[in-house]
């Protein structure tokens, strides 16, 4: 059985071509298709209407309900958890990314090519503001957190059974599900395609969740804050000795007759605003530290619900059109 899980958030506009498009995707699966749908907190109807409609429809499905908004991502590890089958693809309630993506993820995971498939974008047909903030952000991903990354992100993957077992066993906190996915390594496959339109709506992807969504990636798996810190510590420290030293000859040679109040104002600010960095940086490593010893739930599924029939044979799989 091929398992689809699908983030929903204020997504309510796109849920008839969302639906319309799981349908065909089941009937190129063989019929084979499990949709698990979790609506991450959404403050509009989708979970109503992802309740009324989803008996009517012929594949399996399971509709979770987030207690509050956690994020797409931790919307995509409760689905990944949920999902019965082998085999595993997720996919945006928006459709931007083509469903035909998910045929090949589950085409190249049943012929045991990889372990994990990762959709890359070779375009994108989006705002030019969206392309901008987007490229902006994956490339400051790729400096500071995984060179491996591609140019354009990852918005779509899929995986086997073995791999999303390790995926949901890192339970840490403040992280990155996609830097995760490079982490972890195993056999991996890249597939590249155009991101489509979007059709109704507006992302709810903002800057503000993509600077938190860095900075959380930043300090989940990269130590380039502190040696940045250490850095600037060592050149400070190098200016400040350097500048002890002119001071001293220049009062031995009788140059300076009053010690200098902007000099010393500059370096006492410099030094001070330095100090208050390493601070904040340091705060930042030991509040993630002291999240991920909490054990707090990544997210609480406050409703569950599962429509049409269920597997008799979890390891059954169907043929792919």
């Amino acid at each position: 059985m091929y398992s689809l899980v699908i983030p929903v958030y204020r997504n309510e506009a796109n849920l008839p071509d969302l639906l319309a498009t799981l349908l065909q995707m089941h009937h190129a699966l063989g019929g084979e298709l499990e949709a698990v749908l979790v609506v991450d907190g959404s403050p509009d109807n989708c979970y109503a209407l992802l309740r009324e409609q989803l008996p009517a429809m012929p594949f399996r499905a399971q509709l979770l309900l987030h207690s509050r908004n956690y994020g797409s991502f931790a919307a995509i590890r409760t689905g990944l958890a949920a999902a019965n089958g082998e085999y595993f693809a997720v996919m945006a309630a928006d459709l931007q990314e083509p469903p035909e993506l998910a045929l090949e993820f589950f085409r190249t995971l049943r012929a045991d090519q990889a372990d994990v498939v990762i959709g890359t974008r070779d375009a994108r047909h989006d705002p030019l503001s969206s392309r901008l903030s987007s490229g902006l952000f994956w490339w400051a991903y790729r400096k500071l957190v995984m060179p491996a990354m591609p140019p354009g992100g990852v918005d779509m993957f899929g995986c086997n059974r073995q791999f999303r077992n390790e995926l949901l066993s890192l339970d840490e906190s403040h992280s990155s599900l996609i830097g995760l996915l490079f982490w972890l390594g195993f056999r991996r496959k890249e597939v590249s395609y155009e991101r489509r339109i979007r059709q109704h709506g507006v992302s709810a992807w903002t800057l503000r969740k993509k600077v938190n969504y860095l900075m959380d990636s930043v300090f989940a798996f990269s130590d380039l804050p502190i040696k940045l810190l250490i850095t600037l510590g060592v050149v400070g420290m190098l200016f400040a000795g350097g500048f002890g030293l002119l001071v001293i000859a220049l009062k031995a040679l009788g140059s300076v007759a009053v010690p200098g109040y902007a000099a010393t104002v500059l370096t006492v600010l410099f030094f001070g605003a330095l100090n208050l960095m390493g601070i904040g940086i340091i705060g930042a490593y030991v509040w993630r530290a002291y999240g991920n010893t909490q054990g707090r739930p990544l997210a609480v599924v406050m409703r569950a619900e599962q429509f049409g029939s269920k597997p008799d044979d979890r390891n059954r799989t169907g043929n792919i059109a």
